[in-house]
């Protein structure tokens, strides 16, 4: 199956986009996991992040926001120990700070998708060359994410985050996934 340029040959990898990556997300549960591994992956590749999922899952209270806020100092320090999830003490300090910021913002999810208009942003990328790193829509969204209180949302960041979640389609036109993400 034809896939996008940036999609290895690791099982993991091809199943996240095949089946994940691209595809519009809308749940606010699923946005807020998305944003916070999109802040864990800052300076590491996606595949690390991706391998270490599960075990985020099952010690971040499945991304509940509301269990995270709470998260301690002491809770920190025990995870900096698990050797299953990217142990960096200022992630996860944003974790929890990204947690209270989330809860504070009325209707997160949709004010997220506001920043590409409410709807899938569709590109008709080529190849590599034409993906960008960084959009408009994303350095806004990092503006505001920052000005609410998010930590580790640079533009870069809200890009990736935004390519992930469907809000922008970037699936180049080669892959499979673009004509069944047209439909």
């Amino acid at each position: 199956m034809p896939r996008c340029f940036w999609c290895t040959d690791d099982p993991l990898y091809q199943a996240y986009h095949d089946q994940e990556w691209g595809t519009p997300q809308r749940d606010p549960a699923l946005l807020f996991e998305m944003l916070l591994l999109e802040g864990f992956q800052a300076g590491l590749s996606w595949i690390t992040v991706l391998r270490k999922r599960e075990r985020y899952r099952q010690v971040m209270h499945g991304f509940d926001a509301a269990a995270l806020a709470h998260m301690t100092d002491e809770r920190i320090e025990e995870l900096m120990q698990d050797a299953g999830i990217i142990r960096n003490r200022l992630k996860l300090k944003a974790a929890r700070r990204n947690a209270q910021a989330w809860l504070a913002v009325d209707n997160p999810g949709e004010w997220l998708w506001s920043f590409v208009g409410g709807e899938p942003k569709i590109n008709h990328f080529k190849g590599r060359s034409e993906v960008p790193a960084v959009t408009d829509e994303a350095k806004a969204m990092s503006k505001a994410l920052q000005k609410a209180g998010f930590t580790f949302v640079g533009p870069t960041i809200c890009y990736a985050f935004m390519q992930a979640t469907g809000m922008v389609m970037d699936h180049t036109t080669d892959c499979d996934r673009y004509a069944a993400l047209l439909r």
